[in-house]
Order: structure tokens, then C-alpha cells, then sequence
């Protein structure tokens, strides 16, 4: 019913910077959170950034504060992650999550809705 889309990721040498965009598309609500997570080789799947709905409520993992912002088009279904100062340790699958809710999680579990993933690359 829900479909998420990830796009804009590639390979970036280090310190360089990438957006990505997550476009939901299908039945969407009303009041949900959208999250981004990343799995790196041999690695778990890791939090990495979420906004809610409206205002101001965001949360970021410590790793990426101060490099990476989460942001999001409502009347688009869409939400961005621009990534700045990137590591080769950044390199990993990047996931799109959606939840109905609007308060922000920071669990995998928590959310109901998936993306299948874009590839980010950081070189040396």
C-alpha cells in the first residue's frame, strides 16, 4: 500500500557530499515520521537520522551530527538526507523508513515501511 523510493546515492571521495531522496508513493497518512537508516558490510542496520511530520522534532545519531540533515517536502511525500563532510566509514546501504506516526523512533522496529536501499560509496 506504501511504496518508498531511495535515490541519489553513488561514490563520493571523502569530504565530499551527496543527497539522497526518498519519495513515498501509494496510500500515505496523515501524521508519520520518516527515518533513514544504513547497513554497511559484515554491520547491523544503524540509525542514522529521522524528522516527524511538522515542527522541529528531529533526531540524529552521534556519528553523523553536525555533517548530515534530514529534511522533508509534506505536499511531496518526500524526505532528503544531505550528507556533507562524508567518511569512508559513511560507505553503506541507506534505508528510507516511514512510520504512522509523527513522533520520531530511532529503532528499526518502529517503523512499518521500508525502502529497498541505495548504495553510498566514500573513497579514500
Amino acid at each position: 500500500q506504501v511504496q518508498l523510493v531511495e535515490s541519489g546515492g553513488g561514490l563520493v571521495q571523502a569530504g565530499g557530499s551527496l543527497r539522497l531522496s526518498c519519495a513515498a508513493s501509494g496510500r500515505t497518512f496523515s501524521n508519520y515520521a520518516m527515518g533513514w537508516f544504513r547497513q554497511a558490510p559484515g554491520k547491523e542496520r544503524e540509525f542514522v537520522a529521522a524528522r516527524g511530520w511538522s515542527g522541529s522534532s528531529t533526531s540524529y545519531a552521534d556519528s553523523v551530527k553536525g555533517r548530515f540533515t534530514i529534511s522533508r517536502d509534506n505536499a511531496k511525500n518526500t524526505v532528503y538526507l544531505q550528507m556533507n563532510s562524508l567518511k569512508p566509514e559513511d560507505t553503506a546501504v541507506y534505508y528510507c523508513a516511514l512510520r504512522r506516526y509523527n513522533i520520531v523512533a530511532v529503532t528499526a522496529t518502529a517503523y512499518e515501511y521500508w525502502g529497498q536501499g541505495t548504495q553510498v560509496t566514500v573513497s579514500s
